[in-house]
């Protein structure tokens, strides 16, 4: 499995649980700073990688009314402050070609969105800013699809590729999450990611936005560290209930260090037997 390496740490096989989490969106410099310094605290401490997520736009809303955050330019300054107050690298998704070249020059990486998966024109431009890209599988696609995904990055000469599951369309408004996923995906060599708080939702199930059972949140988290995933993906909130993305599916604060607590031991146990 290739290692894939961010700022002092590498994530793959052996090496120690890397978690993106952050709020999805970006509510505004000083949420941002804020939500970053309480994760700093909250990861400080453990054998466990932290990897700051917030989107500076979320172009996929189910409303045209939808807070979509600050944008491009605002969003990657508040990252790059974020990045060089709390020494913690960033991701975030991109949406067009366009967008890989800016925010390459602040992401440590770059995040495809799973309806995204496909645009060759823009996994190609990512690729080429050599940095880390963390490709969502679509939630319409095979596991074994993400192969052809995997290959269009190599071919720009790109070797640091993470593949994340986020769950799958299992009829209207639902999601469901196959652990076989994991290893299938990481026969590619590459390093392979869980998305907890995206694979709980309930896409479009709130009519003009998505619902999300967040209860499942450490059940599915807890299933993918036992299936072998090297990373995890979870979104998180000081408040949840005022989260201006993904409220009913982003993890409070204040149940992330319990959460964090159960899945260093087991992926303790996973990677040493």
């Amino acid at each position: 499995m290739q290692e894939i390496t961010i700022k002092k740490f590498s994530i793959g096989k052996g090496k120690p649980l890397a978690v993106m989490s952050g709020p999805c969106v970006i509510e505004g410099e000083e949420h941002s700073l804020r939500a970053a310094e309480s994760l700093v605290k909250i990861f400080e401490g453990r054998s466990v990688n932290f990897i700051f997520k917030s989107s500076y736009d979320k172009a996929n809303r189910s409303s045209i009314s939808s807070f979509r955050g600050p944008g491009l330019e605002e969003g990657l300054r508040i990252l790059e402050k974020v990045k060089k107050e709390f020494g913690v690298p960033v991701v975030s998704d991109i949406h067009t070609p366009e967008e890989a070249t800016a925010a390459g020059q602040v992401c440590d990486i770059l995040q495809i969105p799973a309806f995204l998966c496909r645009q060759t024109d823009l996994i190609i431009a990512a690729a080429q800013t050599g940095k880390v890209i963390s490709v969502k599988k679509g939630q319409f696609m095979a596991p074994w699809d993400m192969k052809n995904v995997v290959d269009k990055i190599r071919s720009a000469g790109n070797p640091n590729i993470i593949l994340t599951d986020r769950g799958t369309t299992f009829g209207y408004n639902n999601l469901v999450s196959d652990m076989r996923t994991i290893p299938i995906m990481q026969g590619f060599g590459v390093p392979v990611c869980f998305d907890a708080t995206h694979s709980v939702q309930l896409p479009g199930g709130q009519g003009d936005s998505s619902g999300g059972q967040r209860e499942f949140i450490p059940i599915l988290a807890k299933s993918a560290i036992a299936a072998g995933a090297n990373c995890l993906f979870i979104e998180s909130h000081p408040d949840p209930a005022k989260a201006k993305s993904d409220a009913a599916s982003v993890m409070d604060f204040k149940d992330l260090p319990g959460l964090l607590n159960v899945l260093e031991k087991l992926y303790q146990i996973v990677q040493t037997h």
